[in-house]
């Protein structure tokens, strides 16, 4: 997929673990490992908005595009 999801570096950054990531976003664990992992086919944006307030980040620190990707 050529969206590429840096949850995992902006996590280690802050020293963050997912358990803690995943409560004071409101996702469970397991849906923050489906995210990580690049196999969610969809965020909302509020999803996205949380996950930029609990890392203090930019929607871009979290998605990067890579030319080259698979197409799907």
């Amino acid at each position: 997929m050529p969206i590429v999801v840096r949850i995992d570096v902006e996590l280690a950054k802050r020293k963050m673990s997912v358990g803690e990531f995943a409560e004071r976003v409101g996702l469970t664990p397991a849906n923050v490992a489906v995210l990580k992992n690049g196999r969610a086919k969809a965020v909302r944006f509020s999803t996205l908005e949380a996950m930029c307030r609990v890392l203090d980040c930019q929607p871009g620190d979290l998605l990067e595009w890579v030319a080259g990707g698979e197409e799907a």
